[in-house]
């Protein structure tokens, strides 16, 4: 093989690895940054839908407004003020994909309804395969800041304002999110 042609094949392959990249999202938090990486060819539409939350600065300022030490971490709804923010409308739950709800895998939150998840998504910090049933779509993974979500998972909760319980008693806040994988 001339060195010409093997020199074209590498450069092919690195832009074909470079394509199929899975989208990275990094939250930073009053707590310390959380790295995502988002599985888009198990989750399209669930990846598509959080991607734009993030590319629409939705995240920003809201908080982690639930709290279960053995269970999960829960934001992207509700500011400070425990106001909730407007979404966009409700996406197809694509649970079954295949990513499970285990410790580090991000997934979205809903209604008692299927197909109702918008902007609210959870971090697993435990295993939780009872969520994998057809029932809570995981689409990524962090790959970097589990530290962030254990500090996170044990702040101290209670009731506050109009949450009745698990509901950190000093805000946990997304300054930013922001897509870093471009």
């Amino acid at each position: 093989m001339s060195r010409t042609l093997f020199a074209s094949l590498v450069a092919l392959a690195g832009a074909t690895a470079v394509q199929a990249a899975n989208p990275v999202v990094i939250l930073e938090t009053s707590k310390g940054d959380i790295k995502i990486e988002l599985y888009e060819d198990k989750s399209p539409i669930t990846v598509k839908n959080f991607l734009q939350y993030v590319e629409d600065k939705h995240y920003e300022g809201l908080t982690f407004h639930r709290v279960m030490d053995n269970f999960m971490i829960q934001g992207g709804g509700f500011d400070v003020d425990q106001k909730q923010r407007k979404t966009r409308d409700a996406i197809k739950n694509e649970s079954g994909n295949g990513i499970p709800n285990n410790r580090g895998y991000i997934a979205m939150a809903r209604t008692d309804e299927l197909d109702t998840a918008t902007s609210q998504f959870y971090i697993n910090v435990v295993d939780n395969p009872d969520l994998d049933k057809g029932k809570y779509c995981a689409f990524g993974k962090v790959v970097d800041g589990m530290d962030t979500v254990d500090k996170i998972r044990k702040v101290e909760t209670g009731a506050k304002g109009k949450f009745r319980k698990d509901c950190p008693l000093d805000d946990v806040v997304i300054k930013k999110a922001r897509r870093v994988d471009k």
